[in-house]
C-alpha cells in the first residue's frame, strides 16, 4: 500500500523527469529519491518509470497513477488549508505557463495588481514557447493561443487580440514604400523559426503572403528588437506598441489579424477555491490589460 509521502515523490519524479531535480525540489538526495520509488513500485507490483536519455520518463501504470497522485496532491492541500483556516484564501505559490508574449507584456502588470491586495501569494510566471504539460503539474494553469485537443482539460476563453505588420520608422525610411502586402517580397521580414513554431495560430507569415524569414526567432520579445533596430519587417502584437514607440504599423486596413488567449487548467482543479478566485483575477486582468494596451497602441505608416 503506497502513502502520502511516497506518492509526493513519485510526483515530483515525473514531473522533473530527473531523481536529481527532483530531489532538489524536495530537499533529499538523489539515491533517497531513488529508494522511495523502487519502494513504491515494488508496493504497486508494477513499474513506474522508464529511464532513457531525456531522463525519467512515465510508464502506462504511471501514467495511470499520476491522476491519482494528482487529486491525493490537492485533497492534502485543502485539507491544510482549512485546518489553517486559509480555505480559499489567496496565499502560497501559483505558476502560470504562458508564451512569452503574454508573459513579457501582459502578465507582469497584472500579476503585480494581484499580489498587491494578496501579500502572501507568491506568482511564478515561466515564459516558454511551447505547450504547457499540466497533467505533469509544469505549471497549475496555462495561457494558449488555442484550445488543447485532448487532456482533462477546463478551456475559458481570455480576451481576442490583434496583430499587424510593423517596422521601425528608421527602417520604413531607408527602404522602398511598402504598398501591398506583395511588396513584402523586396523586405527582409522577421518572423518565427518554421520548425520550432509549436501552434499553427502562431504560422502568420504564411497568412500575409511573406516568403522567407531571413530573421527568425523562436521568442516574441527577440523579434520585436529585431523590429526596433530597424532590421526588418514582422508581425507585431498591437499590445507590445505601447512600449516601442519608434515602431508602427503598416497597412493597417489591408493586413490584419486576430487571435485568442485561453486559459487552460486541469479538470480536477475545479475543486481548488484558491486556484478558481486567482483564475478569475487571472481572467480579469488579461482581458483589462490587452484592451488597454491596444487602445493605447501607437498607430502610423
Amino acid at each position: 500500500m503506497a502513502d502520502w509521502d511516497d506518492l509526493r515523490v513519485f510526483l515530483a519524479v515525473a514531473r522533473a523527469e530527473s531523481l536529481s531535480r527532483a530531489g532538489r525540489a524536495l530537499k533529499i538526495d538523489p539515491a533517497t529519491v531513488g529508494r522511495r520509488i523502487a519502494r513504491l513500485e515494488e508496493a504497486l507490483e508494477a513499474r513506474l518509470f522508464t529511464k532513457g536519455p531525456q531522463g525519467y520518463a512515465l510508464t502506462e501504470e504511471g501514467g495511470r497513477l499520476l491522476a491519482h497522485a494528482v487529486r491525493a496532491e490537492q485533497a492534502v492541500a485543502g485539507a491544510l488549508e482549512e485546518v489553517r483556516g486559509e480555505a480559499g484564501a489567496l496565499s502560497g505559490q501559483i505558476r502560470i505557463g504562458a508564451p512569452d508574449g503574454c508573459a513579457t507584456f501582459i502578465l507582469p502588470q497584472v500579476v503585480s495588481e494581484i499580489c498587491d491586495t494578496n501579500p502572501g501569494l507568491e506568482v511564478q510566471i515561466v515564459a516558454l514557447p511551447r505547450v504547457f504539460n499540466l497533467s505533469k503539474r509544469e505549471a497549475d494553469m496555462a495561457i494558449a493561443v488555442s484550445r488543447p485537443e485532448a487532456g482533462r482539460l477546463t478551456v475559458q476563453k481570455l480576451t481576442e487580440y490583434h496583430l499587424h505588420l510593423a517596422a521601425s520608422r528608421d527602417y520604413l525610411a531607408r527602404h522602398p514604400v511598402i504598398a501591398t502586402p506583395a511588396d513584402l517580397k523586396t523586405h527582409r521580414v522577421v518572423g518565427y523559426i518554421a520548425d520550432m513554431i509549436f501552434d499553427k495560430e502562431l504560422d502568420y507569415l504564411g497568412e500575409v503572403g511573406a516568403g522567407a524569414v531571413p530573421l527568425a526567432s523562436n521568442s516574441v520579445t527577440v523579434q520585436l528588437n529585431w523590429v526596433r533596430q530597424g532590421a526588418g519587417v514582422a508581425v507585431v502584437h498591437d499590445f507590445v506598441l505601447p512600449s516601442a514607440p519608434e515602431v508602427v504599423r503598416i497597412l493597417p486596413d489591408q493586413v490584419s489579424l486576430t487571435r485568442t488567449f485561453y486559459l487552460i487548467r486541469h479538470a480536477d482543479d475545479r475543486r481548488v477555491e484558491r486556484l478558481n478566485r486567482f483564475a478569475d483575477l487571472l481572467a480579469q486582468g488579461v482581458r483589462r490589460e490587452v484592451a488597454r494596451l491596444e487602445s493605447a497602441r501607437i498607430t502610423g505608416g
